[in-house]
């Protein structure tokens, strides 16, 4: 039985001021249309890239739902201008490898392997890769593997400070992802990962007769 998830539940990772932006505009709009932002990314691919991961109230997000968001925020992202220059707009599928940016994010894979970083070092560690073994309250529980006898091998990582986060692609992982995937639409393929990806050149209209 696949959970509902909370589409106002807070999103935590690091971001650009384009990027905070951006995330600002596009989330009311998301949830709007029953859909949830996971991730926000300006890169300089292809001269300049804004990628965007959403998926919807059941953690899915397949090629129609990519169309119906892309069509929906372009002129959106047209009118506010959060971005100066042309770029091209990629709306995506998270992936099976994909970020961890809320608790519930780590609630649902509890089990898998997942290399997370944090904003303010903690008794000198920055980065982790370990096992999610769960929430408790506001912190997110990881077991890391081969720590030195005597050494803590459960660190407890405070979701506020979570600098950006995903799982790690594994065959344990593969197998449950296909399996999610089967059950909430058997013809889907969960090797795929959907993505739209159209060209906004800002102002390309300016000056046009």
């Amino acid at each position: 039985m696949q959970v509902e998830l909370d589409l106002k539940e807070q999103r935590y990772c690091r971001e650009s001021g384009q990027e905070q932006r951006v995330s600002a505009i596009l989330e009311p709009v998301a949830e709007d249309m029953g859909y949830r932002l996971v991730r926000v990314r300006v890169t300089q691919d292809n001269g300049c890239t804004l990628q965007i991961m959403a998926e919807n109230a059941q953690g899915d997000f397949n090629i129609t739902d990519c169309e119906k968001f892309s069509n929906e925020i372009s002129p959106i992202l047209d009118v506010e201008d959060p971005i100066s220059r042309e770029y091209h707009l990629e709306v995506s599928s998270p992936g099976i490898d994909r970020p961890l940016v809320r608790l519930s994010d780590f609630e649902q894979w509890i089990g898998h392997d997942a290399k997370i970083e944090i904003q303010n070092m903690v008794n000198g560690r920055r980065r982790y890769r370990g096992i999610i073994e769960g929430v408790e309250g506001r912190q997110i529980l990881v077991r890391l593997p081969d720590v030195p006898e005597g050494g803590e091998d459960l660190h407890k990582i405070d979701i506020e400070n979570l600098a950006e986060a995903k799982l790690v692609m594994t065959d344990e992982l593969l197998d449950e992802a296909r399996a999610r995937q089967e059950a909430a639409n058997p013809l889907s393929d969960p090797e795929i990962e959907t993505e739209i990806d159209q060209t906004d050149a800002a102002g390309e209209n300016d000056g046009d007769a």
